[in-house]
């Protein structure tokens, strides 16, 4: 029988934060800079005749969360719901402390539970060497997958050290 025979190497690399990102606006934002600024020197690309940007965003998820309170600051219920856009979080977060069908099924007053609150956001990048590779922010841990070349994780990396919200 034949053997398999490994033809590269695949690696991923995660940094866990400090401290998580203080709320969506800081999210996006380094998130928007890494797509708009391009600090990993990424390139245009060509693949099965459409055209990609260097950097392109692939994937999004915004979790909100809301808690109930009796009238003696007593949990009596929660609530979360989870959209794909930071337009779609805000204004879902908005319409969950507003529902007062929801609050009065809860027995509660709503109030954002913005410490549980879940962010995350995949970019798609083309290194100038052809490896295409995934950065992936989340609230709490940054990572990098399906890379090859340590100069990708360097890149990465010399870059989340001048983000202090990526410390």
């Amino acid at each position: 029988m034949a053997d398999f025979v490994q033809k590269t190497v695949v690696k991923s690399a995660v940094r866990k934060l400090a401290a998580p990102i203080e709320n969506v606006t800081a999210f996006n934002t380094i998130v928007l800079s890494v797509v708009t600024d391009n600090p990993f020197a990424c390139t245009a690309y060509e693949s099965a005749g459409v055209n990609h940007a260097p950097v392109e965003k692939t994937k999004e998820n915004y979790v909100a969360k809301v808690v109930y309170q009796d009238n003696d600051a007593k949990s009596v219920g929660s609530d979360s719901a989870k959209f794909n856009t930071v337009a779609g979080f805000n204004a879902g977060a908005t319409a969950l402390l507003d529902n007062t069908t929801l609050a009065t099924a809860h027995g509660g007053t709503p109030v954002r539970d913005t410490n549980k609150e879940t962010y995350s956001a995949t970019l798609k990048c083309h290194d100038a060497s052809g490896e295409i590779y995934m950065v992936t922010f989340g609230r709490e841990s940054v990572s990098i997958t399906s890379y090859s070349d340590d100069a990708i994780r360097t890149r990465v990396e010399t870059w989340a050290d001048t983000v202090p919200a990526l410390a």
